[in-house]
């Protein structure tokens, strides 16, 4: 069964940009990933700093090998998530 995560991410928009570069960084790298089915990263209209991800996966466990990649480790946990101020995470299974 596919996996799914929807992660909101905020910061303050001084670092909007550099949050968003890494994001888009992590874009490229995860939907290179054997087990990615999906990954977009929206901007919040009306709200800087704030994004909106959605993430797919061929199962959890895809996910879990997702969280241990050297560019997750890098660039999410690294740099994105010290520049955050507010995160939730959503995990679903898609029916």
């Amino acid at each position: 069964m596919a996996y799914a995560v929807v992660a909101r991410y905020h910061c303050e928009p001084a670092d909007e940009a550099a949050v968003r570069a890494a994001l888009l960084k992590v874009r490229e790298h995860t939907r290179a990933e054997e087990a990615n089915l999906a990954y977009e990263v929206h901007a919040e209209v009306d709200r800087p700093g704030s994004f909106v991800l959605y993430e797919q996966y061929a199962d959890r466990a895809g996910f879990d090998a997702h969280k241990d990649a050297a560019h997750f480790q890098e660039l999410i946990v690294g740099t994105v998530w010290p520049l955050l101020t507010d995160r939730s995470v959503t995990f679903a299974d898609v029916l």
